[in-house]
This record gives C-alpha cells, structure tokens and sequence, in this order.
C-alpha cells in the first residue's frame, strides 16, 4: 500500500525532495529501506560449495553464496536450443534502448567486474568458485591482493600517494602492461593476466593493454575509459592531500586518497548508475545512515544469482559510431588505441551517443552468442532454481502463463516450445525473456534484484559505516576534509572528467538518452 501511495504522489515528492534536503534524505532512506526489504537479508543458508547447510558452505567466501537452495531441474532443452533464445533472427537488426546510451553498459562491466568474479579456468568446476573480495574495493584499479596494489603504485617521494601512469598525446593513461616484445613487464608479473589475452594475441593488440588492477579492465574501450578517469581522480587527489598535508608520508596519502575515490564511486553508482536504472522520478540518495539500523546491514557476499542476472550482453549494440565513423563494437574490445587516439573526452562523448541496445530475449550481438551459453551452462551446473522461484522470494507473484513473461513476438512461444510447463522456465532465461519495465532499461525481475544488492551491497561498505562515515572525527581522518569535499562536490561521471583534464564542452555525456521521454503511467514493478 505504501508503494502504491508513493507512486500516486511522486510527481510531488520528488519536487519536494530536489528542494528541502533533509525531506529528500528521508524519502531516499525509506524508498531504499523498502527495497531492501522485499526479500531475506544476508547471511543466506546456503553456498555454491555444498548443495546442503554445512559450516564449510557458511564460511568458504571463494564459493558464491546462493540466494535459494540448489534445485534438481529434471531433464532441461538442449544448451543450442536455449542460448538461441537470445540470437536475432536472421538478417534482424538489433533493437534499441528508448531510456540508455552506451555509457550504461560500459559502467555496468567495470561495476560488475570488480566483484562478480566467477574462476573461468580450465575446470568447468571452477565456475562454482569465485576470486571476488565480495565488496566495492575498485580492486579493478587497485588490484585485489596487496602485492597487486603495491605492483600498480608510484611509490614516489615527490609525488607522494600516486599510482603508475604514462602520459599519451598530452593525457595520462594507466601504464603499459607488456613490453615492445609483447612481454609482461617486471613489475607487473604479480597483476591477473587480462582474460582472453594468451601467447596466440597479436602483438599491436599487446601493446595497446594497459596495466590495472582487474583481469577484464582491459576487455573493452569502455572499461578502459572507467578505468582510466578514476586513476586521473586519485592522481589528482594525492596531489591535493600531499599539499594539505605535507607531513604525511606516501603510504598514507595513497591510503586516503583510495578511501575519497571508493566512496566517491560509490556515490557515481547510487546517484548516477542506480537513479538512470530507477523507474522513479525521486533521485536517490548514497547517504547510508539510514541503513546503519537496518537489518540488513550485513557483511556482503556476492551470490551465484547476482553473477548471472548481470550478464547483460544484450545492451551491447552491435555497432557503434566511433570518431565520425561506423564501427563493430567487436572491434573495440582489447583497443586501447582507440582510447588513447582520440582522448578520453572524445570517448565518453561518443559513448553517451550511441544508444545501448535493448536488454532481452532475441536482441545479443553476434559476436556475445558464446556468452549467453556460457551464462546458461554456468546456470545449470550450480543448479539454479528456476525463474518463478526468485520471483516468488523477491515479493513478486510468479507467472502462470508464458505470456505474462513477455509479449514481444515469438518469444513466449520460444519458451513454451522449450519448456512446456512455464514453472520449469530457468533463472537466466526467464530474467531475459521478460519485457523491459516502465521508464527503465531492465525488466522487472532483475530491477527488483539489482536494486536489492546494489544498495545492500554498496552502503554496507567498511568506509561508509557508522563508525567512520557516521563519526566526524573519524571521516575527517579517514577521507581529509580535501576528499569530503571531492566527495560531496561530484555527482556524475561529467564531473570527474571536467576536474580531470577531459573537459567534453558541449558534447552530452549521460547513460540517460538526451531524447528519452518518460511514460506518464503510473505503474508498479513486479
């Protein structure tokens, strides 16, 4: 009832919440605190480790834990047939995002990457296991071992706090991870390799991978383009504290200036990223004193569910228009060049021009087929439970006829065919196969999810806790009143680029389309 009261009156709440700040705090907390709300909260009984509760399940953290309990499936459509629920007919052309541009997506995988960290070793086993810290860290820029972190620092008494940087066609670049012979560089032997770089990778390609913290930081311009700005703002960052505090040492500007950008981002991904996810028109807020008595203010631990419901290859637009000219987005993965050809401005802009494709059934580029079956067989082998399950444990009524999954052509007939019994739909095919919601890109069963993890996972950080952001004292400490002040002054990815040397001037960067148009229509999801 309250949701439905809230919707009703939104137009004005949200009006009054961009006008008294404390009213805006409060809404924020509440929306968020209802959200979080809709299903249990952590710790969850069971892990990938164990189909049953065991002691080794409840605490070995390099297994994914599970929201539900591992489901035997029964006999299952063949993985061909299935990942083919994804493809375009023949000939199609892909469909659009009426609400994203390009930037989504590409801030999606540098957000996903740093802690949905599934192994992908030889062993098909090893995709039960996972390499993630199971929290916010930027390990994609700092690295998630401390060996990695102190391979990517400067370590420099004249530029105290910094990490290693080059500086191309006037622009600072992360470093060069490989040599002119396409070796690994010395002090970068202790980084994760980049995934789908081996000794059969072409040299050009070698030489364009920059050193970061994350195995997929180098995966495409997109992440290249995350990953270099925020390595910009703690450059800038350590610079400013050294001169506040010219007493202290590197290790604890580096510290501190990492501290201010963990948060910082953490802030871009409520404010800027969560509000463009959001069907509302009330902007929420990273203000986690709300969540400090919330129940579900818990130690995160990433889920087996949550590292497939963001497998959203389907936003990715096949083509892409790149300095002037049409291009294959294929031809942007591993491409530094075309990063540190043309500028970061330029990129961001030429991102935020490019709509995003639309995410579901029948609509993944070409060259993303092989990941769809990937996520499918990774979906089966943890033995997930099926779509109606997580609709029923995140508040949701579960369907009963295979078009109320989805309307758009074709597709409830595709899963009628494959499955017969629309309770036997799987997680990840049924997530994909429903319509998009009302004024978002996603459809309603991973909105719900998504949301949930996002602020259970992102304002339980260490940094934003009660003790440290909610103590004066403390924060000061934590973050210098120089960071609290970056901190606050930065709500978006343009105002990290304009501070940063990449001013874009009149070019529109935003994951929300300049011509989107909201529907008017109240609706509520799910």
């Amino acid at each position: 009832m309250l949701a439905w009261i809230i919707a009703a009156l939104e137009p004005v709440i949200a009006w009054l919440t961009e006008r008294w700040p404390a009213f805006h705090r409060f809404v924020s907390g509440l929306l968020i605190n209802g959200i979080v709300s809709e299903t249990r909260p952590r710790p969850h009984p069971w892990s990938t480790k164990t189909d049953y509760i065991s002691w080794a399940a409840l605490t070995d953290r390099t297994y994914s834990a599970r929201q539900l309990a591992a489901v035997d499936l029964g006999p299952l459509p063949s993985a061909e047939l299935t990942t083919a629920v994804f493809a375009r007919p023949d000939g199609a052309p892909q469909t659009h995002c009426p609400k994203s541009t390009m930037l989504f997506p590409a801030f999606a995988q540098y957000l996903t990457d740093g802690f949905i960290r599934t192994m992908v070793f030889n062993d098909r086993e090893d995709r039960r296991r996972t390499t993630s810290n199971h929290e916010i860290d930027l390990c994609t820029l700092y690295g998630r071992t401390e060996a990695q972190t102190n391979a990517l620092r400067l370590r420099s008494s004249a530029q105290r706090g910094r990490l290693k940087s080059q500086w191309v066609n006037g622009e600072e670049y992360p470093p060069a991870l490989y040599d002119v012979q396409g070796v690994t560089l010395a002090e970068f032997v202790d980084l994760d390799p980049p995934l789908g770089v081996d000794g059969d990778t072409p040299l050009a390609i070698k030489r364009q991978l920059f050193a970061l913290g994350g195995d997929r930081a180098n995966s495409s311009v997109g992440t290249m383009m995350m990953g270099t700005l925020l390595l910009r703002e703690h450059n800038r960052l350590a610079g400013v504290i050294a001169a506040a505090h010219p007493d202290w040492d590197d290790d604890r500007i580096f510290e501190t200036a990492r501290n201010v950008v963990i948060v910082l981002y953490i802030k871009l991904v409520v404010e800027e990223y969560i509000n463009h996810i959001s069907p509302s028109r009330i902007r929420l807020l990273a203000d986690p004193s709300d969540g400090w008595r919330r129940p579900w203010n818990k130690p995160n631990w990433i889920t087996a569910e949550f590292s497939l419901l963001y497998r959203w290859h389907s936003l990715v637009s096949e083509d892409i228009v790149w300095a002037g000219q049409p291009l294959k987005t294929a031809n942007l993965r591993f491409a530094g060049e075309q990063l540190t050809g043309h500028g970061l401005a330029k990129a961001y802009a030429w991102m935020s021009a490019q709509p995003a494709a639309l995410l579901g059934a029948g609509n993944t580029a070409d060259y993303l087929q092989s990941v769809e079956a990937r996520a499918i067989d990774q979906a089966r082998l943890n033995r997930i439970a099926p779509y109606n399950a997580y609709r029923a444990a995140m508040g949701m009524k579960p369907v009963t006829a295979f078009e109320q999954i989805s309307t758009r052509p074709g597709v409830a007939d595709k899963l009628k065919s494959l499955y017969g019994d629309v309770d036997k739909v799987e997680f990840y095919v049924g997530l994909f196969a429903e319509d998009t919601a009302a004024n978002a890109p996603l459809p309603p069963l991973i909105l719900r999810m998504v949301a949930i993890d996002a602020f259970s996972q992102a304002l339980t950080n260490p940094l934003l806790s009660r003790n440290i952001w909610g103590d004066e004292k403390n924060k000061l400490a934590a973050f210098t009143a120089e960071g609290v002040a970056a901190i606050e002054s930065a709500r978006t990815l343009r105002d990290l680029l304009v501070r940063n040397g990449a001013d874009p001037g009149q070019a529109f960067v935003g994951m929300t389309r300049p011509d989107w148009k909201r529907d008017a229509k109240v609706q509520r999801v799910g």
